[in-house]
């Protein structure tokens, strides 16, 4: 890390100073890309923190902030935050208002700052019962605490003394921002992040990823909330890239189209959404195109990482990979996946399709990365999540739980001494995941420590491994398997309906109720049956179960990043529960 790179806020003079340039961040404004420099980028950053030092914000102050989709104003009010010495609590847009009202409170946020209307009437109706002081809003027309009206307060008044000084003061170990957890299993907890631990992660991630020229375009579209999307954004800026804010994810293929991004960051189930899209346009085809079609996907499927293309893969990349490219914009070199397992099949797809696939692993504990698949040759090995980062030490505890230990770990849960001295003991950090460290170094992910359990036989239940390979069958969008204290495990199954329908209609077979039609729910079972060979006898699924209504985020079923809400599952759907083990 540079000598003059300590703090997070240091990060848009570093770019001023080695990088500067006209499109440091795009927004997509009346059809149009609008741009920001970075010298207006950093100018903008002081005028608004001069505007929070004349609103009376102390060092160690909250700011929270909510937006519903990326933009520039968050970055700038992140830099403003903190180099003042206060503290960012980022927010994701579907947390309820129960959840608003919690975070609010349990942070002691002084500001809240939300990106439209909507958000701003979700915040305004529980404010009373919070300290928030006041509600600003990015968007100039929601009401008169605006985006606008702090620009104009900064370059009224003069507090150029003071800023400098609360600059000098804040150190690299002080607090940057407290990142609440999507809570999978209770109350989020807030962890607390210092400024040297996020930089450290965001500036090895040069080393980290094969990208060392400056000015290329990325798209910013995974919620800012999340630490994976912070983190790339720091690493974009650090090495002076073009970032461009995605419309909404309704647009985001015409985003990817238009700004041609050079590198993705990506969640499993954004991707197999993707897969979905476009094995569906497949189906569509017919003849010879249909044929050819679905002889390139067989050939991905049994092309193994690292396997020297001939002719086949030529034609195949001519006629069909080269569409799969354009899609997301066809400069694209690699994807880096994580937040969540990715079915290996998708890895060696895409890899064969010219989209390489690093998958990685990280938690927001650990600023985002503890590991990864390397672009290096043979640095890729599937079923991993790729070798330990640099600065982190990581060991397996005797009941196989994944230990952490270093330069990006964070300091503890605020206000939540308990949980913090459950998680760290020793100086490592326990991260509830089951895992190995194979021959060669890499990092292999089995499951949760706290989602294993163990039928009434005593044989243990994996079921995010299951989970995952049962998600390989179309006709699956999600699936939760359950079982705990019980002869064998079942599932809870959220069909694809897209291609349900498709296969229905094809199949001349008309379904009056899906969570019930038998040719349906036995094409399902077939599948699971065929993904499932490789389980143990006491590990595979003969009964399931299919739900009435899609698992969404609003609906509770699912965490801000997709993760399942296994408990609010369980107990939406304790009818179905009792019919696959009680009747």
């Amino acid at each position: 890390m540079p000598q003059n790179l300590t703090r997070l806020f240091d990060i848009p003079a570093y770019q001023l100073k080695h990088t500067p340039h006209d499109k440091a961040f795009n927004t997509k404004t009346g059809g149009n890309w609008l741009s920001l420099s970075t010298q207006d980028y950093c100018s903008q950053i002081d005028t608004i923190s001069t505007a929070l030092l004349e609103l009376g914000v102390q060092a160690g102050d909250k700011i929270a902030v909510v937006t519903e989709i990326n933009c520039v104003e968050w970055h700038i009010l992140d830099m403003a935050v903190l180099q003042i010495g206060a503290i960012n609590v980022p927010l994701y847009a579907t947390l309820s208002s129960k959840d608003y009202e919690f975070i609010l409170n349990h942070s002691d946020s002084k500001f809240c700052f939300v990106s439209n209307t909507d958000l701003f009437n979700k915040v305004k109706a529980i404010q009373p019962n919070t300290q928030v002081a006041t509600i600003f809003s990015f968007d100039n027309t929601v009401c008169l605490d605006n985006w606008e009206h702090l620009l104009a307060l900064g370059q009224n008044v003069n507090h150029q003394k003071e800023l400098e000084q609360r600059k000098a003061n804040v150190s690299p170990k002080d607090l940057a921002t407290i990142a609440y957890t999507s809570g999978t299993t209770g109350v989020p907890k807030g962890v607390m992040i210092a400024h040297e631990e996020l930089l450290h992660t965001a500036t090895t991630c040069k080393d980290l990823i094969n990208l060392q020229e400056s000015y290329l375009p990325m798209l910013s579209y995974l919620p800012i909330s999340h630490v994976f999307e912070r983190l790339v954004t720091y690493y974009y800026q650090y090495m002076g890239m073009e970032i461009y804010f995605a419309e909404s994810l309704e647009r985001l293929v015409d985003n990817f189209q238009e700004v041609k991004p050079v590198f993705l960051p990506i969640v499993p189930r954004l991707l197999e959404k993707i897969y979905d899209k476009i094995m569906a346009k497949g189906n569509a085809l017919s003849g010879v195109k249909k044929s050819l079609f679905f002889w390139a996907v067989r050939l991905a499927e049994n092309t193994e990482i690292g396997q020297k293309r001939g002719l086949k893969h030529k034609i195949a990349d001519t006629l069909i990979y080269s569409k799969w490219r354009a899609i997301f914009g066809g400069d694209l070199r690699f994807f880096i996946s994580g937040s969540a397992p990715l079915q290996e099949r998708l890895i060696k797809v895409f890899t064969a399709a010219g989209l390489p696939i690093y998958e990685g692993y990280g938690m927001t504990e650990s600023s985002g990365v503890i590991s990864l698949n390397s672009y290096k040759k043979g640095g890729v090995k599937v079923g991993t999540v790729g070798k330990i980062m640099p600065g982190l030490e990581v060991k397996i505890a005797t009941d196989g739980e994944i230990l952490v230990k270093g330069k990006n770990i964070l300091k503890g849960y605020y206000k939540n001494e308990e949980k913090t001295n459950e998680a760290i003991k020793d100086g490592f950090f326990h991260t509830g995941d089951i895992g190995e460290i194979c021959n060669d170094g890499s990092l292999k992910i089995t499951d949760r420590k706290k989602e294993m359990f163990k039928t009434s036989g005593g044989k243990y239940i994996a079921p995010a491994m299951i989970e995952n390979m049962m998600k390989q069958s179309p006709f699956i969008e999600q699936i939760m398997v359950i079982g705990e204290g019980y002869k064998m495990p079942a599932a809870l199954i959220q069909v694809n309906y897209d291609f349900v329908s498709d296969w229905a209609k094809k199949n001349n077979h008309i379904i009056t109720d899906i969570t019930t039609d038998k040719t349906h729910i036995a094409q399902i079972q077939k599948d699971i049956d065929v993904y499932g060979e490789s389980l143990g006898k006491w590990e595979q699924i003969k009964k399931f179960e299919i739900t009435p209504e899609a698992w969404t985020i609003e609906a509770g079923h699912l965490t801000p990043t997709m993760k399942l809400k296994r408990k609010v599952i369980k107990e939406k759907y304790q009818d179905l529960f009792v019919k696959i083990y009680l009747r």
